[in-house]
């Protein structure tokens, strides 16, 4: 079975990668594909919350860093790993992947950037979920401990 983990360069991304080898069988995965997707025309920069350096660079040089820190989750756990960086719109392209790649799963974070993290699973999520051709592992937020006053 050929695995689409997606990423978007936030923390909740590399939980939801983690979640992923925590349960499955890597005998039982083919291939991992992991997937950043880059906004041609986003007016906010590829957000890389993973990496060990500061990227300064491109947006796409902070989006291989993500892939590279999700990638990364997966050496020597058997399947082979792809990384990926595609550019467009983050729920369509992750779709196409999964049709390209004819995947048995898509894993991909509930509310991995913005104010809502704890409470809504995210668009990308959600559009991933009604439209891909293949089961969605969605990966939602812990939840946050209430601060003492």
């Amino acid at each position: 079975m050929h695995v689409i983990v997606a990423t978007d360069g936030s923390k909740q991304s590399l939980a939801a990668a983690k979640q992923l080898k925590a349960f499955a069988d890597p005998t039982k995965i083919t291939e991992i594909s992991v997937v950043a997707v880059i906004r041609p025309l986003a007016s906010v920069a590829f957000a890389d919350d993973l990496s060990e350096g500061r990227i300064d660079g491109s947006f796409r040089d902070a989006a291989q860093g993500a892939v590279d820190a999700i990638a990364a989750v997966y050496d020597e756990w058997g399947p082979k790993v792809n990384k990926r960086i595609r550019s467009g719109s983050a729920a369509n392209e992750i779709i196409k992947a999964a049709k390209q790649y004819d995947a048995g799963l898509v894993v991909v974070a509930a509310g991995g950037r913005g104010l809502t993290d704890g409470v809504l699973v995210g668009s990308t999520a959600q559009r991933v979920q009604h439209y891909a051709p293949c089961p969605v592992l969605v990966v939602r937020p812990a939840p946050r401990k209430p601060r003492k006053r």
